[in-house]
């Protein structure tokens, strides 16, 4: 199947249940990103920042660009102008970089806190407890320029699907919970990203409605080369 296949495909299973496609858009070229573009898809992923930046100059300006990856906080300011959301926000000292930058382009950026789940010491992440620290803090309460929209988590790497399932169980639950005692009155605290190519079906049953998929929409391209080459 093409890439605008897999988009449509993608999309039908996803809309239909009111989860957010994001297609994982790294390492991948600007054609390839169009062709998903051109199948209607508009909500892309990016680790680097600097492939982002890249992209944001060349592609259509109606695409919503996501950072994914882990943000420096002396990158904030090269994205602050356009980006759509930060997902990967791990730390109380990264947020308020946000902040900074985004009073300076007078926009209020969304984030999610990207909580550490896995069972990894490789993953970035707030353990759930700095993540209740940093929302109790009179430092975050001064921020005006960023807006917490949900959390976003990554499981471990692993074929153990019963410890995906609780691994995303966990923070379904932890955004069930800060949503109560934080963000009762704020219907903008709605987002639950989890989920990716290798394990999106487990997340979207444990309660996510962002996945993030890069291999089930652009892996069948790469094969193609490697084929040809």
């Amino acid at each position: 199947m093409s890439i605008a296949d897999n988009i449509i495909s993608l999309k039908k299973e996803t809309d239909i249940i009111n989860v957010t496609l994001i297609a994982v858009s790294k390492t991948k070229s600007e054609e390839e990103v169009m062709e998903a573009y051109q199948a209607g898809q508009r909500l892309f992923g990016e680790n680097m920042v600097q492939e982002l930046v890249e992209k944001y100059e060349h592609l259509p300006k109606d695409i919503e660009w996501h950072l994914i990856g882990h943000l420096q906080t002396n990158k904030v300011k090269y994205i602050a102008p356009f980006i759509s959301m930060i997902e990967s926000v791990d730390s109380l000292k990264l947020l308020q970089e946000i902040d900074k930058h985004a009073q300076k382009h007078k926009r209020v950026i969304d984030c999610l806190l990207q909580v550490y789940i896995a069972d990894e010491e490789t993953k970035y992440g707030l353990g759930f407890d700095e993540a209740i620290e940093l929302l109790r803090s009179n430092e975050y309460k001064a921020l005006k320029h960023v807006r917490i929209r949900g959390v976003m988590g990554i499981a471990t790497n692993t074929d153990n699907i019963k410890q995906i399932r609780e691994e995303f169980y966990e923070l379904k639950t932890f955004f069930d919970g800060i949503k109560q005692s934080y963000f009762r009155k704020d219907s903008y605290f709605d987002v639950v990203s989890m989920g990716m190519s290798s394990d999106y079906k487990i997340a979207i049953e444990q309660g996510s409605n962002m996945v993030r998929l890069g291999s089930t929409i652009f892996g069948e391209r790469i094969i193609k080369h490697l084929k040809n080459n």
